[in-house]
C-alpha cells in the first residue's frame, strides 16, 4: 500500500484554504455571497430612507407649530368691513387665567379701535373671582364707552355670570341672558383653612415668628382670634360696597332693588330680567344680527400662547393657588 492519499476529486490539489477559514464548497458560492451583501446595502439605505423621512416629519410638525403660534395664537384677526367684535370672557377671573384684565381690555380696545367695529359683544361665563381684575375690566369698560359713544357695548351671557362676573358686566349699555343662565351673586367671600385641629391629634407644633403683632393673620395653622374675624370681616363689608356701588352705577334705574339682591343669591336669566340685573334674552348671534344689525361676528379675544397652555397644564395654576391656601390662608374672591 502507498502513503500517498489520492486528492478529493471535488477539491483542486493546488488550490490553498483561507488563513483561518475553510474554503467553500457550495458552488456558486461568490454569487450568494454578493447577493448577501447587496441585501444587506439596500436594508441600510432603506432605514436610512426611513429615518430621514422620520426627521423630515418631525421638523414639518416643528414648523406647523411654530406658525400656528405666531399666526393663530397670536390675538391678530382680519376684518372685512363693518361688523361685530367679538370678545370672550370665559371662565374664572384671576391674573393667571385667560380671564385676566390684562388680556380681556387689550381686546376690548382692540375692538374698539377698528374703524368697522359697529357694537362690541362681551361674551360673559364666569362664575366670578379676583375683585381687583374685575373692577380693572370694568372701569376699562366704562373708559371705552365714553371714548367711543357711537359704538355699543353688549354682555351676552353664556352659562353664568355670577358674581365678579357680573361686577365686570354692569358696565356695559346691555346684558343679554339665556333664560337659564346663572346670573348675581353679588357678594364677596374669603376662603381658606384651619389646620389647628388636626395638628393637635397628631401632636404637631406651630413655629411662627413674625415681627409686627398681625402679621401672622389669616396663617392657616394659627387659630382664629375675635379680632382676626373684625378686620376680615371690614374688608369684606368694604368690597361689597364697592361692588355694590358700580352695580348701581352701572345698571341706573333699570335695577329693581330686592332685600335680597345685594344678599349673595343668584337667579335665572328669567328672573334676573325681572330684576333688572338683565335686559333681555338673546345669544351672540341674535344680538349681533338684531340689535347691532351686523350679523358678521370678528372675535378679537386674546388666545392663549402655547407656553402658557403648557405651564397651565402641567400645573402652574394649581401652584398657585395651592400657595394661596396654603401660605395665606384666604383669598378675596367675588364668586
Amino acid at each position: 500500500m502507498s502513503d500517498n492519499l489520492t486528492p478529493d476529486s471535488n477539491e483542486p490539489a493546488d488550490r490553498k484554504p483561507a488563513p483561518g477559514r475553510e474554503p467553500s464548497t457550495e458552488p456558486g458560492w461568490e454569487r450568494a455571497a454578493l447577493e448577501r451583501i447587496a441585501l444587506a446595502a439596500i436594508a441600510e439605505q432603506r432605514a436610512s430612507r426611513r429615518w430621514r423621512i422620520f426627521f423630515r416629519f418631525v421638523l414639518l410638525g416643528i414648523l406647523v407649530i411654530v406658525g400656528w403660534g405666531i399666526f393663530d395664537l397670536s390675538g391678530d384677526h382680519v376684518t372685512t368691513g363693518r361688523h361685530t367684535a367679538l370678545v370672550n370672557l370665559d371662565g374664572e377671573i384671576s391674573s393667571d387665567t385667560n380671564a385676566n384684565a390684562e388680556d380681556i381690555n387689550s381686546a376690548l380696545d382692540d375692538a374698539f379701535d377698528d374703524a368697522g367695529t359697529a357694537g362690541v359683544i362681551l361674551h360673559c361665563n364666569s362664575p366670578g373671582g379676583s375683585p381687583v381684575q374685575a373692577g380693572i375690566i370694568y372701569n376699562e369698560i366704562r373708559r371705552l364707552r365714553g371714548k367711543h359713544p357711537s359704538i355699543p357695548l353688549y354682555v351676552v351671557v353664556g352659562d353664568m355670570c355670577a358674581s365678579g362676573g357680573y361686577y365686570a358686566a354692569a358696565a356695559a349699555d346691555k346684558i343679554y341672558v339665556d333664560k337659564a343662565s346663572i346670573v348675581g351673586s353679588i357678594g364677596v367671600l374669603m376662603d381658606g383653612f384651619g389646620f389647628t385641629g388636626l395638628m393637635d391629634k397628631l401632636g404637631v407644633q406651630r413655629r411662627l415668628h413674625t415681627s409686627g403683632e398681625n402679621k401672622g393673620f389669616f396663617d392657616p395653622f394659627s387659630p382664629e382670634t375675635p379680632k382676626m374675624d373684625a378686620h376680615a370681616q371690614q374688608m369684606l363689608d368694604e368690597i361689597h360696597t364697592q361692588f355694590i356701588d358700580a352695580v348701581r352705577q352701572g345698571r341706573g334705574k333699570r335695577l329693581h332693588e330686592t332685600p335680597d339682591i345685594f344678599s349673595g343669591l343668584f337667579w335665572t336669566g328669567q328672573k334676573s330680567v325681572d330684576l333688572g340685573l338683565a335686559d333681555g334674552f338673546g345669544d351672540t348671534d341674535y344680538v349681533a344680527r338684531e340689535i347691532i344689525k351686523a350679523a358678521d361676528i370678528v372675535d378679537y379675544t386674546v388666545k392663549e400662547s402655547i407656553t402658557d397652555r403648557v405651564a397651565r397644564k402641567f400645573g402652574a395654576a394649581v401652584g398657585s393657588a395651592a400657595i394661596h391656601a396654603m401660605i395665606l390662608g384666604g383669598k378675596l374672591n367675588l364668586r
